[in-house]
């Protein structure tokens, strides 16, 4: 019998979140951010719940490649652009579309002898301070991008830093988009701005293109709960009790004896542990659901097991059902409950999980 840890990908769930960024900013098109494996859901099962996308937007290189070969014939962007002038020729083999961020890749660019032209997205930094031409270097960059031969449509494009904080004191929404209103004026030419908290917090701010990627996945990119938006999760992990110990007043719990029982308890022991994703640092108290009522984690997770609290569930047993995110328990109380984000989560499921979908 195999292990009883499984994830459940839901496609009509990533359908229908697809189309609640389509709501929110019905004029623009839209790229559907697959990066990391589609977020840990798999570029196979991303491909299929945004069938509706204007195209796909990844990191990787070989991702792109891996999405044609999966038969999309939509565009498909690569949000880092190239790392090489040897990718310069996957590009033009497999018609991508690259972000242009650097003077290096200009170079690369001008270098290039292209059959075809490139479609680029040219990046401002217009306050992140990570990727992009700041707004003064800006319209050279576009200029000098425009005179080469083998470029096509030049799409102009930035990234907020803090797009799921409407007031953020130091650097807002309003403010970057009027940096990129500076460093552009005067070019003609489509624009992208918005990822996912942008497309449901600031709709106003959607222009030619979105790029939503979280959000499609079920999880919140903002001050609301997913389903304060309407989202709905796409992934959904489930496993069992696989062992139940009654442990007596005063004994403890797991590695490093983290977790002492202040009463006899009985303990449930899961099989899912941080080989396959579950965050070790998460810690007791973290929220769990066995038979779909709520229990917490107690005491350390170990890379094949974690323990749980059955003092709220008597009836429970060896085999009960047990959900560490998903149905009724959303990824990102877990992720909070934790210190981190859903996205990492997510990313972080193991290859060794099974995997199914609904």
């Amino acid at each position: 019998m195999p292990r009883p840890l499984i994830a459940t990908i839901d496609i009509a769930a990533l359908r229908h979140n697809f189309g609640i960024a389509k709501t929110a900013t019905p004029h623009a098109r839209a790229w559907a951010v697959v990066k990391a494996n589609a977020y840990g859901h798999g570029l196979a099962r991303g491909l299929r719940g945004f069938a509706d996308a204007d195209g796909l937007a990844l990191i990787e290189v070989e991702g792109a490649v891996r999405l044609r070969e999966l038969g999309w014939t939509k565009p498909i962007l690569l949000l880092e652009g190239f790392f090489e002038p040897a990718d310069l020729s996957v590009v033009m083999e497999h018609q991508l579309t690259v972000a242009v961020h650097s003077k290096e890749q200009i170079d690369m660019l001008a270098a290039t002898k292209f059959p075809a032209p490139v479609d680029v997205y040219l990046k401002m930094n217009s306050g992140m301070n990570r990727l992009g031409f700041v707004p003064a270097d800006f319209p050279a960059a576009y200029a000098r991008l425009r005179a080469l031969t083998g470029i096509g449509t030049v799409t102009l494009m930035t990234h907020f830093a803090n797009a799921d904080d409407a007031y953020h004191p130091r650097l807002s929404v309003d403010e970057q988009m009027q940096r990129f209103a500076r460093g552009s004026a005067g070019i003609s030419a489509p624009r992208c701005l918005s990822n996912s908290a942008a497309v449901l917090e600031h709709a106003h701010g959607a222009q030619d293109w979105t790029r939503p990627g979280i959000m499609l996945y079920g999880s919140s990119p903002g001050a609301k709960t997913a389903q304060d938006y309407g989202l709905l999760p796409a992934m959904h992990l489930h496993s069992q009790l696989i062992g139940i110990q009654t442990v007596p007043a005063g004994e403890t719990v797991g590695y490093g004896s983290a977790y002492t029982a202040i009463k006899p308890t009985r303990v449930g022991i899961v099989a899912c542990g941080y080989a396959d994703g579950y965050p070790r640092h998460a810690p007791s108290g973290t929220p769990v659901l066995v038979d779909g009522l709520r229990t917490t984690l107690i005491g350390r997770v170990s890379m094949d097991m974690l323990a749980v609290d059955l003092s709220p569930i008597p009836h429970a047993q060896v085999g009960s059902r047990v959900t560490l995110w998903g149905d009724r328990l959303p990824i990102d109380e877990v992720a909070y409950a934790a210190g981190t984000i859903g996205y990492e989560l997510m990313c972080a499921l193991a290859p060794r999980v099974a995997v199914i979908e609904r």
